[in-house]
């Protein structure tokens, strides 16, 4: 392990047992403490680089004060601006921020989008109750405007501030005012989710010192069979998986042990979002809780879903309900297709400049349109063991589908990416085009038999 990720993997360790000291302290010492912790975290591993966080955050406060109608779309042009300068900084004569820098910057963007969003809804809905004189049906609506200590508290809170997961503002001060934060589960589902990660991290680092991702990028690398290098993907993307699959059910048990994200489970609690539904308990039942609303990865169904399109609801979670809620619904597009990809590009340039991040994620809509072309024309005339064996190929296709994008995603340079692509003759691209064409023939071909029957 790098000696970054050995950071990481300490901040990640010691939140865990920080956060059931925090359910001990009052509302207001709560906000203080977890800000200055998030302080001391972000100087310590950040120095000076702090300063463009507290930039993104200040600005981001002064757009909403001047105009809260428009905040959300300024302060997502003004946070991914700010993204592009950050990433450029050395063009302008100024130091390379730290990995850390960049992590709190990625996290820290979300969050102020987000609350752009919920301050514009929330004036939006108290201008709707003074009209109608009725109190606003919104779930998990702001309660007030935070002022600008609540934002910057918010904006460093310690929990999560360079692993994730994402939570929006009324997540984070449902969290100061938990009435009794002792009562709520806390031990029992932190172990469950860090049961799992010791053998993630095993096999994050046996794997990785066997398929090292650098022997991709050497000669002697092509002169090893075609099998072995489709097979070396497979390899790479699961290397990837333990890495992310270790950090965020780490993350998630952070949040779970300071008690962030945890609703009563009759809220309905999306990853992300928070709770979907207005939830009354009844007084002479026990309430049931869960961590819905931080969990940031679902194992399982990352490995063994079906199709591309669900894959990317299972992997890092909250990002995905913020893509969806705040960039999704305003594409100027409206096939799923060309929505996905303006969706994916957006999620690309989020994550950095690097060509493969671009190559990667703008092959996700290949795949996708490639995935409904042959549910339309091919599943749907299959029967029940037909229809499973397909959805069997599907699977095995979409994680190969997955193990391709994978590699320009650690690749990061267009060169690397296309040199490894090219090396196994651009499989999946291959495969994706000619399943759009299958589909396209068989659908053509079903409307010349409805005719000739009418």
């Amino acid at each position: 392990m790098s000696p970054d990720e050995l950071v990481y993997l300490g901040i990640l360790a010691a939140s865990i047992p920080v956060g059931f000291l925090f359910r001990y302290l009052s509302p207001p010492v709560k906000q203080g403490a977890a800000l200055l912790l998030g302080l001391i975290i972000a100087i310590a591993t950040c120095g000076l680089h702090t300063l463009h966080s507290l930039f993104t955050v200040l600005g981001t406060w002064l757009i909403i004060k001047i105009n809260w109608r428009s905040a959300p779309a300024l302060s997502l042009g003004w946070t991914f601006l700010y993204l592009l300068f950050f990433r450029l900084v050395t063009w302008f004569g100024l130091p390379q921020p730290t990995p850390f820098a960049n992590a709190i910057q990625l996290l820290l963007t979300l969050k102020m989008v987000s609350l752009a969003n919920e301050i514009q809804s929330y004036h939006l809905e108290k201008k709707k109750e003074v009209s109608a004189f009725t109190k606003s049906p919104v779930v998990g609506g702001l309660s007030h405007e935070p002022s600008l200590y609540g934002i910057i508290s918010y904006s460093y809170c310690y929990v999560g501030i360079m692993t994730g997961p994402f939570f929006r503002y009324q997540m984070y001060a449902d969290w100061l005012q938990q009435s009794n934060p002792l009562s709520l589960p806390g031990k029992e589902p932190c172990l469950q989710r860090l049961k799992m990660v010791p053998v993630y991290g095993a096999l994050f680092i046996a794997v990785n010192s066997v398929f090292p991702l650098s022997y991709v990028r050497t000669d002697e690398f092509l002169e090893h069979n075609y099998f072995y290098r489709v097979f070396y993907m497979v390899a790479i993307f699961f290397v990837f998986r333990m890495r992310f699959y270790s950090a965020w059910c780490g993350a998630e048990a952070g949040c779970i042990s300071a008690g962030l994200g945890c609703y009563p489970q009759g809220a309905l609690s999306k990853p992300g979002g928070g709770p979907t539904v207005k939830y009354s308990p009844d007084p002479n039942t026990a309430v049931e809780y869960d961590f819905k609303t931080i969990q940031n990865i679902d194992c399982y169904n990352t490995d063994f879903c079906v199709k591309v399109r669900h894959g990317m609801r299972y992997w890092n979670m909250t990002v995905q309900w913020w893509l969806h809620h705040y960039i999704y619904p305003n594409t100027p597009f409206r096939a799923y297709a060309l929505r996905a990809g303006w969706t994916m590009l957006i999620s690309a340039y989020w994550h950095g400049l690097h060509a493969g991040y671009y190559l990667s994620f703008l092959t996700i809509p290949l795949c996708i349109a490639a995935e409904s072309a042959m549910e339309a024309s091919v599943r749907a005339r299959l029967g029940p063991m037909g229809q499973n064996i397909f959805d069997w190929i599907h699977w095995f296709l979409k994680m190969r589908a997955y193990d391709y994008m994978c590699m320009g995603f650690v690749l990061l340079k267009a060169s690397d990416t296309i040199n490894y692509w090219s090396s196994i003759y651009f499989i999946i691209h291959i495969i994706a085009v000619v399943c759009i064409g299958v589909g396209q023939m068989m659908k053509g071909g079903k409307k010349r038999e409805r005719r000739e029957r009418e």
